[in-house]
């Protein structure tokens, strides 16, 4: 008799249900439907012209697209080096700059780095649930802080310190500032809480700052782009991407401030794990860092502005209940409050907004195993128009029921 094959426990994780959603919008729109999809956290914009201009320029010259340094090229990390000295004028050697496939690479490559099987780390809930599956299926057990408005849904040393009483010694804490989904961020004295917390307690931060830059700070304030955790921390591990500000998700490239007593076993895992990142993502990611592109890239924070502004404004209308402050990033988190109503959960509300009105959003679900059954999350990266088109139709659904 044939002996039955198995699947891994480890990885068995629950899949991201804004892909789930993103795969029906695509049917709907093979259709004939007209869908407008506010689940993704993907920008419209797509990446800065010089960004564009330089990977057609390097398929054009033919260039040999061969295997790069397993933590990229040389260029790339010089030009990462010299972004953190115009943001937050700290000196980052470029050895410990690690180019990765997009942030998602730098999670992988870290957790397996800095945890082994059986330690703790502490995140936020609600948070983005591929830490906490990641993590999972790499033997570490999570623990979740319940983060809610009283801490503006980030956590707080008083929160680890309760997390280690109940569940014994953290080896790390995973932070996200701006945060998906509530676009919440940390203050520089809280950052400095934290920092001083994980220090006397030997905790690793992992601080996910791949928001940076998307930030809605009063004019003049000390940190508009956020606080990087480097700044406080050496031996934090800073993860970002390309992904966002510069709007270039499907280039699949990001990166990782390293401190010096993980780079080595970084550089080796990133030769196993994936060799190196995308060549030519590579190459012409260099162009991100002109003079050009972040000019475009702040014409795209601008907008996502004007689109939080009108969101906000008109955030009565729609019925819901509280919502999340949205400091950065391009999310609105709220419960659905009265318009939960007639529905089992928010899963059903979003598959009876999408098949009925044509608009997408993700139920909360996906980021609060917990109180997700009552909340959304809206993406405003596809722009103003999409944004005030789709809030007209969930306001008419809600209105026709």
């Amino acid at each position: 008799m044939t002996k039955p094959l198995t699947v891994a426990s480890r990885a068995q994780v629950p899949p991201f249900q804004v892909m789930d959603i993103l795969a029906r919008v695509a049917e709907l729109r093979a259709e004939g439907r007209d869908v407008i999809s506010l689940c993704a956290g993907e920008p419209g914009s797509g990446a800065p012209a010089e960004v564009s201009a330089a990977a057609a320029a390097i398929h054009a010259a033919g260039t040999p697209l061969t295997y790069t340094p397993a933590l990229g090229i040389a260029e790339l990390r010089e030009a990462i080096s010299g972004h953190y000295r115009r943001w937050y004028g700290l000196a980052v050697p470029a050895r410990n700059v690690a180019v990765t496939t997009g942030s998602s690479g730098a999670f992988v490559l870290t957790f397996l780095s800095a945890f082994n099987a059986g330690d703790r780390v502490a995140l936020a809930r609600p948070g983005y649930p591929a830490y906490k599956n990641i993590l999972s299926s790499l033997g570490v057990e999570v623990v979740e802080l319940d983060c809610g408005p009283e801490s503006r849904f980030q956590p707080t040393p008083a929160q680890l310190e309760q997390a280690v009483r109940t569940h014994g010694p953290l080896s790390g804490l995973m932070l996200a500032s701006p945060a998906n989904p509530t676009g919440t961020m940390v203050s520089k004295p809280e950052l400095e809480a934290l920092t001083r917390w994980c220090a006397d307690a030997g905790v690793r931060l992992i601080s996910d700052e791949i928001y940076h830059g998307i930030a809605y700070s009063e004019s003049g304030a000390e940190n508009p782009r956020g606080v990087c955790a480097w700044e406080l921390d050496r031996s934090a591990v800073v993860i970002s991407s390309f992904s966002k500000y510069w709007g270039m998700t499907g280039w699949r490239l990001g990166w990782a401030i390293v401190p010096d007593d993980l780079i080595d076993t970084v550089d080796a895992l990133a030769g196993n794990v994936a060799l190196c990142p995308p060549a030519p993502a590579q190459m012409a990611a260099v162009a991100a860092f002109s003079e050009a592109s972040y000019e475009s890239a702040d014409n795209f924070v601008a907008e996502y502005a004007r689109t939080r502004e009108y969101l906000l404004a008109n955030l009565d209308r729609l019925g819901w209940g509280d919502a999340a402050p949205a400091d950065g990033a391009f999310y609105l988190y709220a419960n659905l409050g009265a318009a939960m109503d007639g529905f089992a959960d928010s899963a059903a509300y979003c598959s009876a907004l999408l098949e009925s009105a044509g608009v997408a959003v993700v139920p909360g679900l996906d980021f609060d195993s917990v109180a997700g059954t009552d909340t959304v999350r809206l993406s405003f990266a596809g722009g103003y128009s999409a944004v005030r088109e789709g809030f007209e139709r969930i306001v008419a659904f809600q209105q026709e029921r």
